[in-house]
């Protein structure tokens, strides 16, 4: 665990007596999603959108394609009946640098499970082409990239202006927002593609990366057969629980994009 090592904090967030800090939690809202990656120097071509039905043709025709990534949120009741047994006490997952198939980060901030899949959205396959370079996101992938899971945390955890942004995020959207002291019963994560052809779940929570196995060609993450390659094992122990939530982000690659930044639609993939 990161002790906490910057005296002052933006209000709201809490210091345990450990010294670890936690957030406000994020509300699963893609309105605030799309807020906060925006401001994180994301392309306003990349938004989120409420996914409502995994099976009904006529719900899934309004997600825009391609989706690259899917964010699914999870009753904690859920989420411990697929992980409760296997992790490791101590981090073994060692990966880093270029070579990785995803960028993925332990999480050492409390209730900011919203944030990581969030970062994880926006960090891989066509979406991190998507970042600004001089923005906040893309220097803090800049510098992270290169370094082991936990100097990497550590990147994440120290920067004020990364706090910053998801505190002012916390407090957005149609409820009123918990004080971070609050317990949180829900966990985010992150379905995305590798350079490697794989689709991978991003938690960082867990002890790295998860392998799903090979993406079907073409496929985008909304994908029936990528759905039941990861989303529905989680559905297959909820046990009639509905509490979930899945959230698309999409937007046309930049190659699809005119001198304005906006998308194309008479050339953008449609995919099933």
């Amino acid at each position: 665990m990161l002790a906490d090592r910057r005296a002052s904090h933006h209000p709201g967030v809490t210091i345990l007596p450990s010294g670890k800090k936690v957030f406000i939690p994020l509300e699963n809202n893609p309105e605030v999603f799309t807020s906060l990656i925006h401001s994180l120097g994301v392309s306003s071509a990349l938004e989120f959108h409420d996914v409502y039905s995994l099976t009904d043709p006529d719900l899934l025709s309004f997600i825009p394609r391609p989706v690259h990534a899917l964010i699914f949120i999870a009753p904690g009741s859920v989420y411990y009946r697929l992980h409760d047994k296997g992790k490791p006490k101590v981090l073994t997952y060692t990966g880093h640098g270029q070579e990785e198939p995803v960028w993925w980060c332990k999480q050492t901030i409390g209730h900011s499970c919203g944030l990581m899949a969030l970062l994880h959205s926006i960090a891989n396959g066509e979406a991190r082409k998507h970042v600004d370079p001089t923005s906040l996101a893309g220097r803090l992938l800049a510098e992270s990239t290169p370094l082991p899971p936990m100097e990497r945390a550590a990147v994440l955890y120290d920067s004020a202006e990364l706090e910053q942004a998801h505190m002012a995020a916390a407090v957005m959207g149609d409820s009123k927002a918990p004080s971070s002291a609050e317990p949180n019963g829900y966990h985010f994560l992150a379905f995305i593609p590798g350079k490697d052809g794989k689709l991978w779940e991003c938690d960082g929570s867990w002890d790295g990366p998860i392998d799903h196995g090979t993406l079907p060609p073409g496929a985008d993450m909304l994908n029936s057969k990528v759905i039941q390659m990861g989303i529905n094992k989680y559905l297959a122990v909820s046990e009639g629980n509905l509490e979930y939530s899945l959230v698309a982000l999409t937007g046309s690659p930049p190659s699809q994009l005119d001198s304005n930044g906006a998308a194309d639609t008479s050339t953008t993939p449609q995919a099933s």
